[in-house]
């Protein structure tokens, strides 16, 4: 099982047992407050009694689905805060003042109370982990490739120089204190011609696919993305040329891989 995996089953199971927990303890402490409501006034209408604590526990659910709604959008939704904590905060209050005893209140066992206040409590803290959980997800950052370094890059910049090193290397005579003959100076004035024309400022010359797939890679680890616009600046930064046609090939080339690392692609500009 890889991390992510055992990462993923670690949360579903957890969020299992909180909706376990949060739903036996709201059931508790609505049937507490129903056996309370049947004893001040609602004891001959079993239907009112069951409806009462509806109007208290009816507020934690709603002030629990905005707070849900707010985490997802990253916000902070402090009317959803306070209704919960209101519902929250008087189901406790009420569950506790609910714990009688008959002909002497002051002969209640301090159990007792603990007992009543435990469910509530129960379910605002089991929400309390739901929604830091939630939080946690939402705001965890894409992951991100680190900045290319070491041998890599050292490499990468070999290539990338390797063309202009080339031009700066003149063809060596075919013998010691021979003149080179008709056919072998032929060949090379055109070299020659050519060497100045670049110097003079004609087109550099061109790097292979891998070399530019390279210089993408090195621009995206440091923009965090690519677009079109950036690889042909990072391209001519390192005084080479790009195409339409070899831009829109190493795009093709670079996006399956900077995807899979996070890494935003975008061939419109």
């Amino acid at each position: 099982m890889t991390k992510q995996a055992a990462e993923r089953a670690a949360l579903i199971a957890a969020g299992a047992v909180i909706v376990v927990l949060t739903a036996g303890a709201f059931w508790l402490s609505y049937a507490h407050l129903a056996e309370v409501a049947g004893q001040h006034g609602l004891g001959s209408s079993p239907i009112r009694r069951w409806a009462w604590p509806a109007t208290l526990d009816a507020f934690i659910v709603a002030g629990e689905l905005l707070m849900l709604h707010a985490g997802l959008r990253q916000v902070t939704d402090k009317w959803a805060i306070g209704v919960t904590a209101a519902g929250s905060i008087g189901s406790i209050a009420l569950n506790v003042a609910g714990v009688y005893s008959t002909g002497n209140s002051g002969s209640v066992p301090i159990l007792d109370y603990v007992v009543a206040a435990v469910p509530p409590t129960a379910a605002l803290l089991a929400f309390g982990v739901l929604m830091r959980q939630i939080h946690q997800l939402v705001d965890r950052p894409a992951n991100r490739p680190e900045p290319l370094t070491g041998r890599r890059t050292e490499g990468a910049v070999q290539k990338l120089n390797a063309p202009s090193q080339e031009l700066e290397h003149t063809a060596a005579p075919t013998g010691l204190g021979e003149p080179p003959s008709a056919a072998t100076a032929r060949p090379t004035e055109p070299s020659a011609q050519a060497a100045q024309g670049k110097s003079r400022g004609g087109r550099p010359p061109k790097a292979t696919i891998e070399e530019l797939a390279e210089i993408g890679r090195i621009a995206a680890s440091e923009h965090h993305k690519l677009t079109r616009d950036l690889l042909r600046e990072a391209v001519e930064d390192k005084g080479l040329t790009i195409g339409s046609e070899r831009l829109t090939k190493v795009m093709k080339i670079l996006r399956p891989e900077l995807e899979a690392d996070g890494i935003a692609v975008s061939t419109s500009g």
